[in-house]
């Protein structure tokens, strides 16, 4: 097949998964074009069957603001015919669903299908304020095929948009290969010492993420557990992070990276994995410290628990319950055998259920049956 991709290409969730489905796409034999403002955070070299096409948007003085949205369809309706794309694949829905419509407009001949992959925030939070609303309901209904990354999410945007329409649930992935557990990471990373136990957390940072339950937590296992907190990431709250954990004079052991390209080189030396968000859509960011060998601690919201099974590869906890995830973290930190117990079971779940190879097939399949399909697929 020959297949276009839009989506953000800054270090997030959909980004990365986008980038990454594109990637195993190619590597499968499909040709892949992605098309956006610049090249994908993750696609950092050259690849067989991967081509870019960046959108150039004009700066003429009367435009207030630049015209992305109009300047990302010209750009998709050229590539489209261009290449003879089979089907336009677009990750978050604002502004890149309504982009695709309008593409697909303006190719009419080209006969291409899209495809709209949400993601969460932009049905949760953009896609259901009222200045986006109705353009988000109608550029989502009008595409030929949308998913979810989670059950959570697909409840929730039919609930919030009141959809008559097919949504194929196909979960985030991870690549095991890359992301798997080494035990000589820890030899390479500086603030590793052997009686101190790892945990980390990764985020942008965001009040969503809750990042001040992340240091509340590991107050309570520093008051037990010789242990680090190893923190990644940047955002607006990080100056929060670093005011409490002063304020709770634990900032000896509290590690701050910053944002950092290949995570799968750190992950593997962690001994648990904290994820307290308000909501999370899937996890992705639990997924990957999973397959890296790493039980995790989060919040019971969103599609968290069709990642993590509680008490199996890791605990999950009411939002905000601190003091039950950080009993459970020092109970499981203190507890050798069920640590290494639950860290088998965590690269388990991830190779057994969330492999890319087993998600890309379905992705694949679920192509096949969108550009077969007469019709954009408006209900069943």
């Amino acid at each position: 097949m020959k297949i276009g991709i839009t989506c953000y290409p800054v270090m997030g969730g959909s980004g990365i998964v986008a980038t990454e489905l594109g990637m195993a796409l190619a590597a499968r034999g499909h040709q892949v074009h992605f098309i956006s403002y610049a090249l994908p955070f993750r696609l950092d070299r050259f690849r067989e069957n991967v081509f870019f096409h960046e959108v150039e948007v004009s700066s003429y003085p009367l435009f207030k603001y630049p015209p992305y949205t109009e300047s990302l369809a010209a750009k998709m309706a050229d590539v489209m015919c261009r290449w003879k794309l089979d089907l336009l694949h677009v990750h978050y829905a604002i502004p890149h669903a309504p982009a695709a419509f309008l593409a697909k407009q303006i190719a009419r001949d080209c006969r291409i299908k899209v495809i709209t992959t949400l993601h969460g925030t932009d049905v949760t939070l953009v896609g259901s304020e009222r200045s986006f609303f109705e353009i988000t309901k109608f550029s989502v209904n009008e595409s030929d095929g949308v998913t979810a990354v989670s059950e959570a999410i697909k409840k929730e945007t039919i609930a919030v948009f009141g959809l008559d329409k097919h949504i194929e649930v196909i979960y985030n992935f991870v690549n095991t290969e890359v992301f798997k557990p080494d035990s000589n990471v820890c030899l390479r990373l500086p603030f590793t010492q052997d009686d101190h136990k790892i945990i980390v957390h990764l985020s942008n940072f965001r009040p969503v993420k809750r990042t001040a339950d992340v240091v509340a937590i590991f107050r309570l296992i520093h008051a037990q557990v010789k242990s680090k907190l190893v923190l990644i990431g940047d955002g607006p709250d990080l100056a929060l992070v670093e005011h409490l954990a002063k304020e709770y004079r634990i900032d000896d052991d509290v590690i701050f990276l910053g944002s950092q390209d290949s995570v799968e080189s750190i992950l593997p030396a962690a001994d648990l994995f904290l994820l307290p968000s308000q909501t999370e859509s899937f996890g992705l960011a639990a997924l990957e410290a999973m397959s890296c060998g790493v039980p995790v601690i989060a919040s019971r919201t969103g599609g968290l628990p069709e990642v993590v099974t509680h008490g199996l590869d890791g605990y999950l906890y009411e939002v905000g319950d601190v003091a039950s995830m950080g009993k459970a973290a020092v109970e499981l930190l203190q507890d050798s055998a069920k640590l290494t117990q639950m860290k088998a079971a965590a690269r388990a779940t991830a190779v057994n259920r969330f492999a890319s190879d087993l998600l890309v097939k379905q992705y694949e399949d679920y192509y096949l049956s969108v550009i077969t399909k007469k019709g954009n697929g408006n209900s069943g």
